[in-house]
């Protein structure tokens, strides 16, 4: 016997984007039920992403904070680590979260399903649970999120690891490759660095963090080459594993040909979890990577299924998730909505944290845009030297042709929290002197962005101007 169920909005994917979706959906006056195959609602993102990778990047943040502070003649001991009082800790929290998130989807009488769902055809799916499902609805929205992309022809051992198994926090490997300078490698390598890991880093491309510019990610780099291993240009040709631990050989100019690791961590990003869902079936086919193609609204080519967040491409954050389910559920309901953001803020959060928006300087000139550039040093800034964070750079640029800010970044303590200025302004169409002219606190480091655009208007003072 199976479960049959009717309802307006059947969402699959309970991770931030379908979550959203659902309860937006809820709030309009829709029927709503929720698909997902994890006991716990919240994805990868609240399950083994940002949630846990935060908590975990937090303690690594205080060991290296407590070191720092010798500088200020403040001396500690060498800190005693219980590596099941810190896996403990990150459980609480997503314990408390995911709990949360199920007292909002009983609260607004989503019905939830945990299981598998598969599209029988454009207005049915079935679900492969404890107990089989069949749910018919008027509209879908497809929110499977993604899962770690890996190399090929690797080995199969426990001490070769995708993001999740980093996060398990099982170990700490004495020898510690990781596969790839992006945000999540280097987030990973903050955290098993502090507790005690040498860490070695491979980059295919010519710094790390590619998709920011590399004179903004330059005060990270000066600090993590002091304790990392960083080799950047360089290509892994191949991977095996013994006794002794797991080989690997390297191609690039400054690489050993050859080293042995006590587990190795591929963070080489993310794929679509497009395969298995029965796309075949609403007469969708997903790009080669695949990835399924939407507009503004979020509809598919088949228009009443939708699909948000990783499944539909770069970036593949939650936030973005979050906003496209909430366009979904509105369009569903009859709202005029679409996702049209001029920025989708990027954050890596090691320490000091990089962010930027918008156009970088890079993409800028890519696309033959003439642009006016100012770039703060945080060594000017009073708050920055007085809180030990004197390396980092807040950097914005605007058109040449209207004079409104194009990109943003920034290199520095919290600044994925500043960065929600830049963000703001791009938003709203600023300019240098809309942003100079807002009054910042003093002393702050949130200053250093009006700084930046103080240096295009031409009222800097807290540097030389620039020579005209």
């Amino acid at each position: 016997m199976s479960t049959e169920i009717q309802t307006d909005v059947v969402v699959l994917g309970g991770g931030p984007g379908g979550y959203t979706a659902a309860f937006r959906a809820a709030d309009l006056g829709l029927s709503v039920c929720l698909v997902e195959k994890e006991s716990r609602l919240g994805g990868v993102c609240l399950n083994v992403g940002c949630i846990p990778s935060k908590t975990l990047l937090h303690g690594a943040t205080v060991i290296e904070e407590a070191a720092e502070a010798a500088t200020l003649g403040i001396t500690y001991a060498k800190p005693a680590i219980d590596l099941e009082v810190f896996r403990n800790h990150k459980t609480k929290i997503i314990e408390q979260l995911t709990g949360g998130l199920d007292g909002l989807c009983k609260a607004r009488n989503i019905q939830r399903i945990q299981g598998e769902g598969v599209f029988a055809d454009k207005t049915t799916m079935t679900v492969n649970g404890e107990e089989p499902t069949r749910i018919t609805f008027k509209d879908a929205v497809i929110a499977t999120g993604s899962a770690p992309a890996m190399l090929p022809d690797l080995p199969d051992d426990d001490r070769i690891w995708d993001s999740s198994d980093a996060l398990a926090l099982r170990t700490i490997p004495k020898r510690l490759l990781i596969i790839g300078g992006g945000i999540i490698g280097l987030e990973m390598a903050q955290i098993y660095s502090a507790l005690g890991s040498s860490i070695t880093i491979v980059e295919m491309l010519d710094h790390i963090i590619p998709p920011a510019d590399k004179d903004v990610i330059q005060p990270l780099f000066l600090k993590l080459k002091k304790r990392y291993t960083i080799f950047t240009k360089t290509k892994v040709n191949s991977v095996t594993a013994d006794d002794s631990g797991i080989k690997v050989s390297f191609a690039g100019a400054k690489a050993p040909e050859k080293e042995t690791f006590d587990a190795v961590l591929v963070a080489v990003g993310r794929r679509p979890n497009t395969n298995g869902i029965g796309l075949e079936s609403l007469a969708i086919t997903p790009e080669k990577n695949g990835i399924i193609a939407v507009n503004d609204q979020q509809q598919t080519v088949t228009p009443h299924i939708y699909a948000i967040g990783d499944v539909v491409g770069d970036p593949m954050l939650a936030h973005k998730a979050t906003h496209q389910g909430k366009v979904a559920a509105e369009v569903i309901a009859g709202h005029k909505a679409a996702f049209t953001p001029l920025t989708i803020p990027s954050v890596a959060y090691t320490n000091p944290e990089v962010a930027w928006a918008g156009l970088t300087e890079k993409e800028a000139k890519a696309q033959k845009i003439a642009y006016n550039k100012g770039k703060f040093p945080w060594g000017a800034s009073g708050r920055a030297l007085s809180a030990g964070a004197s390396a980092g750079v807040s950097k914005v640029l605007f058109d040449q042709q209207n004079g409104r800010i194009i990109g943003a970044g920034i290199c520095g303590v919290n600044a994925g929290e500043i960065i929600h200025e830049a963000v703001l302004a791009l938003e709203m169409g600023a300019d240098a002197e809309d942003i100079s002219k807002t009054v910042h606190a003093h002393p702050t480091l949130a200053e250093t962005l009006a700084f930046a655009a103080e240096i295009v208007d031409g009222s800097i003072t807290d540097i030389l101007p620039s020579k005209k």
